[in-house]
């Protein structure tokens, strides 16, 4: 008699590839329904599939309008997709846990171990407990931030329900949003450019969204402890460094474009400047139009992406720490050191190697999906490479060529998105046999460098 194999017989890398693609699977299935679409016709399969992809890996990449081709159905679904893929959906497992006083198991802690980039199991449901409470207050504080303000342009309903929709968008990392209309689709904040209250929020749910639960634990706790972690170290101070880097480079880029920050006065100016370079740390709306930008900052924005947002978030990219550490490999290496020091600690050589291959498995997707799309898409390939890499650090911005994608292109897209969210190595380990241990080590050889 065959043995059953359970769901929990699989290994954490693997439970969680699966259940992500059954969410998405779901998701593209609720949103193929007549009743979700505002034209009452079902939506092509493929581009509904996208549409779920990108809203569960919180990309923001759409192949249609999400405020005019949607009904609010549709749009409920999508929210919700974003909501379960940012948190994640074992953190959302263990949240209806908590409320049926069900116990976590062993198996259950591994996968949020997983889930979370965590290198230890110890403190993981009292983490998850501060992940949720943390996330719902936040998100709460922001809907009714935006409901305040948009009542002033809409319909108090209509303020409250874009106030709370947004604001799990935004800290999400997800950059859907509901402002297009049949006449005037896929203008994300493009209208709020301006506006004080609208930018600052949806940059600090951004950024509060890309730090990391880890992080944000950390600062919480931060009265009580009077210390904060390496890790929590690193991420703030590279997440600020990235963001007024980015800031001061998209200024001097865009200063005299007239179809960008040209058109803008100077408050808007900075406002916009520091907006467009939160954005690239996985979030996805923008304010003033990413295709009327000169290429440099087209490219310059391609990098940020890559780099995304930090680990245990709700970001992609190859992350902050990863860019630290390989930062700091290269300057440790032209000053002829042999440590890698960060904030007087050393680091271990299996992060160094970690964050090694985690960034060449990255670059060879970026590369590979580039050059496989630049050969079925018709686009310069520096708007097929800005695309790519939106998708694999689950960004969402777009210089407008996801809705004139073949659907070839959107399915590369789509696993993009999907290996952005998961993380290469995640993906890798899931899918690889059962390793066996080396009983015996190969003679060191030299090999000449540079």
């Amino acid at each position: 008699m065959k043995k059953k194999l359970s769901i929990w017989q699989l290994t954490p890398p693997q439970i969680l590839v699966l259940g992500f693609a059954l969410i998405i699977l779901a998701g593209a299935g609720l949103l193929t329904l007549p009743i979700a679409s505002a034209s009452g016709q079902s939506l092509h399969f493929i581009d509904a599939l996208f549409t779920a992809t990108s809203a569960t890996c919180v990309t923001g990449l759409i192949v249609v309008d999400t405020g005019s081709s949607f009904t609010v159905f549709g749009q409920i679904v999508i929210v919700s997709l974003i909501q379960i893929g940012g948190l994640g959906f074992m953190t959302m497992a263990t949240l209806i846990a908590f409320v049926f006083r069900k116990k976590i198991t062993l198996k259950e802690r591994l996968v949020l171990q997983e889930a979370l980039n965590q290198s230890s199991m110890e403190g993981i449901v009292r983490l998850i407990r501060k992940v949720i409470i943390y996330s719902l207050s936040i998100e709460a504080a922001a809907a009714v931030i935006f409901t305040i303000r948009w009542s002033l342009d809409m319909e108090f309903s209509k303020a409250l329900y874009f106030g709370i929709w947004h604001a799990v968008s935004m800290f999400n990392n997800a950059g859907f949003d509901l402002f297009g209309t049949v006449d005037a689709p896929f203008v994300s904040f493009t209208g709020y450019a301006n506006d004080l209250v609208v930018n600052v929020v949806a940059m600090a749910l951004i950024v509060l969204g890309g730090i990391g639960f880890i992080v944000m634990a950390d600062v919480m706790d931060y009265k009580r402890t009077r210390k904060l972690s390496l890790h929590t170290k690193v991420v703030l101070s590279m997440t600020g460094f990235l963001i007024v880097f980015g800031a001061i480079v998209i200024f001097i880029f865009e200063y005299s474009n007239t179809k960008t920050l040209g058109q803008l006065h100077m408050g808007g100016k900075i406002l916009a400047s520091f907006f467009q370079s939160v954005a690239p740390r996985t979030a996805g709306p923008n304010t003033i139009d990413i295709g009327s930008m000169r290429q440099a900052s087209q490219f310059f924005i391609v990098l940020l992406m890559f780099i995304g947002a930090s680990p245990g978030s709700t970001g992609g990219g190859i992350k902050t720490t990863t860019f630290t550490i390989l930062i700091s490999a290269i300057l440790t290496m032209l000053r002829g050191k042999e440590d890698i020091v960060i904030f007087r600690f050393r680091l271990a050589k299996d992060r160094i190697l970690k964050a090694i291959t985690l960034s060449m498995f990255a670059l060879f997707l970026v590369i590979f999906v580039s050059m496989l799309l630049s050969t079925t898409e018709d686009a310069h390939f520096l708007k097929i490479l800005f695309e790519v890499t939106s998708a694999f650090g689950t960004v969402g911005l777009t210089m407008g060529l996801t809705p004139d994608l073949t659907t070839f292109g959107k399915i590369m897209l789509s696993l993009t998105m999907f290996a952005g969210r998961l993380g290469p190595i995640t993906l890798a380990y899931a899918l690889q046999p059962k390793q066996e241990k080396e009983l015996f080590r190969y003679p060191e050889g030299k090999i000449t460098i540079g």
